[in-house]
């Protein structure tokens, strides 16, 4: 049984993070900020996508060969249940109006996600009384895995983005690339962490940080070409 004190330690332990980096990357967007219901909804459907993942995770250590293959799958399922509950939910809204948007909702469900799994990472530490354990897991992961879920989602994000006013079928191609790009990135990051035993695990880092500036560069072309020619205050 969890202890209430175990509970709430793995939760702020897990959320905070997350919300730190939520709160810094939405100021990527302040000239045209999305409504504060439309962020809480992609966190919680982010969320909802964990409990999901996980038994289909399990399903695939089953039916696969140790190893590579269920790396992959681990990547192809995260990210694809990801973009599913985002599309399905989220990204059909009418304030879903610009193609910003798309990275915005996508990296905003990451961390709805990344935030679950942070605190069930931690509950075991917690648990066990390894309180330092614990903070480090959560440091590791505030740096690694959770940036990760961000830098994979939006990937996804910005093909969507880059399609934005293009013809249907070329949507679908762009976000099909997007999707592909993302497991691919996914599923690096957990090769080098897992089947390296820990000698890639900065390697991976640097992966994973290396994404992020090649995040915010691509972010702030998309800003210009969409906000570039808008008169000032103009969503």
């Amino acid at each position: 049984m969890i202890s209430t004190e175990t509970a709430l330690f793995a939760f702020l332990g897990g959320v905070l993070p997350a919300m730190v980096w939520l709160y810094f990357l939405l100021k990527e967007d302040t000239r045209c900020p999305e409504p504060r219901t439309m962020i809480m909804l992609a966190i919680l459907v982010g969320a909802i996508a964990v409990p999901i993942v996980l038994p289909l995770e399990r399903l695939a250590i089953l039916a696969l060969p140790a190893g590579i293959p269920v790396i992959i799958a681990w990547a192809a399922i995260e990210e694809t249940v990801k973009y599913a509950l985002a599309a399905a939910v989220v990204l059909w809204r009418k304030s879903v109006n610009e193609s910003v948007d798309m990275v915005i909702y996508m990296l905003t469900v990451a961390l709805g996600f990344a935030a679950l799994e942070n605190v069930l990472f931690l509950i075991a530490p917690f648990s066990g009384g390894n309180i330092l354990e614990g903070l480090l897991t959560g440091n590791l992961r505030f740096v690694g895995s959770t940036l990760l879920h961000v830098i994979a989602s939006s990937t996804i994000g910005f093909a969507m983005a880059f399609a934005f006013m293009k013809p249907r079928w070329v949507r679908t191609v762009y976000t099909s690339v997007g999707l592909i790009l993302a497991i691919a990135l996914h599923a690096l990051f957990n090769f080098l962490i897992i089947d390296g035993n820990g000698s890639y695990t900065l390697f991976a880092f640097f992966i994973v940080w290396s994404g992020a500036v090649v995040f915010f560069a691509l972010f702030e072309l998309l800003k210009y070409i969409r906000y570039h020619r808008l008169p000032k205050n103009t969503c």
